[in-house]
């Protein structure tokens, strides 16, 4: 396989963490690595869509993605994002308008994107894309330390290295990472899941995303976490291969995922209107003809992301913020806790949570999507 945003006082007003009515029991923290916030808000890039050398058929792919106008062409790519998380929650980067999500890590790839996202903190000390256990501790780690969230927080995961990053050894914590079989007891769904997983020819470090969802939905059906953590990757994988139309319909594909989590957690009791999602990515990517299937430090804009949230507390429907502003990544993990009424503190300097805009926050200070 291979920031978050400040409200400015000025314009919007805030509410700090203890004055939040807060009414999530439940986070689920959704990701899927290396996804462009371009994509995100404006659909398929007109310069990418239409190269015959990242597409193996443009003119099946512009059927499927392609519209002139930005506001029709992101909801033919990401349906449940702009029809229901632009509705419902708030969307965060849209550099259109000065809107900024970035991370802070300097280094720009997945392992360090993933230990910030889930740390708050971006660690100078470089570790590359390998099975290194990570020396910070997690949200994932410190939540399940808490007598109310004991046995209640979970992983799954396409990338195999997610139990190095979430430092498995040391946390303890249930991860059901790459092609690694599921427990099957009586549960007959796991059995299937695993006779495909077994029948995978060429499986490499990134398992299918439809293998991980379909094993986290199950997990999250039956047991009832109350935090989990879904990380999806095929977008990246697509991308590093400088296939443009797999890459869109990994992202088509991660839509439906969200939209068909969101139905069975807004159909169920245990979770219905008690259950915020937050959907993130790991980085950016390069956003010129050249540079847009990779990353890393040297590609520039690579570090460029983008952040939404949608659940019990993202109180007005105000969809893209359209304001000046700068959230990052190493935010994400105390906001977290902000929403499970918890504080996130560890040895490190970590971001923030993020102050969700107020009740009161003004309808005309936001676009329509």
């Amino acid at each position: 396989m291979k920031k978050l945003f400040f409200l400015g006082v000025a314009v919007f007003p805030l509410m700090v963490a203890a004055q939040l009515a807060v009414k999530t029991e439940n986070v689920f923290i959704i990701t899927t690595d290396g996804f462009r916030w371009q994509e995100v808000f404006s659909g398929a890039d007109p310069s990418l869509i239409r190269n015959a050398c990242c597409n193996a058929d443009t003119v099946f792919t512009k059927s499927m993605y392609w519209d002139d106008v930005d506001s029709i062409r992101r909801k033919k790519l990401l349906p449940f994002f702009w029809n229901v998380i632009a509705k419902k929650g708030q969307l965060y980067g849209n550099r259109v308008f000065g809107n900024k999500v970035d991370v802070k890590n300097l280094y720009k790839i997945s392992y360090p994107g993933y230990n910030e996202l889930l740390t708050g903190y971006a660690d100078p000390y470089f570790i590359p894309n390998r099975p290194v256990n990570n020396r910070n501790q997690n949200i994932l780690e410190k939540i399940n330390q808490l007598p109310a969230f004991k046995g209640k927080v979970v992983a799954f995961t396409s990338w195999s290295v997610f139990p190095y990053i979430l430092n498995q050894e040391r946390s303890k914590l249930p991860i059901n990472s790459g092609y690694e079989p599921l427990r099957e007891g009586t549960d007959s769904t796991n059995q299937l899941i695993n006779i495909v997983q077994a029948s995978v020819r060429d499986k490499n470090n990134t398992r299918h995303d439809w293998l991980t969802y379909l094993s986290a939905k199950e997990y999250a059906l039956y047991h009832h976490p109350k935090v989990m953590f879904l990380a999806l990757g095929e977008t990246d994988e697509a991308a590093h291969d400088n296939r443009y139309d797999r890459y869109l319909q990994s992202a088509a594909n991660f839509d439906r995922m969200i939209a068909d989590l969101w139905y069975a957690i807004q159909t169920d009791p245990v979770y219905k209107d008690k259950t915020t999602f937050i959907i993130t990515t790991d980085h950016g990517r390069g956003d010129t003809e050249q540079s847009w299937h990779t990353h890393g430090f040297w590609a520039k804009h690579s570090g460029q992301t983008w952040l939404a949230i949608v659940g019990p507390d993202t109180f007005s429907p105000i969809g893209t913020i359209s304001t000046d502003g700068q959230l990052y990544s190493n935010q994400v993990a105390a906001t977290i806790a902000m929403l499970l009424g918890e504080r996130f503190e560890t040895s490190r300097k970590t971001g923030k949570p993020i102050q969700l805009a107020a009740p009161t926050l003004k309808p005309a200070l936001a676009r329509a999507p």
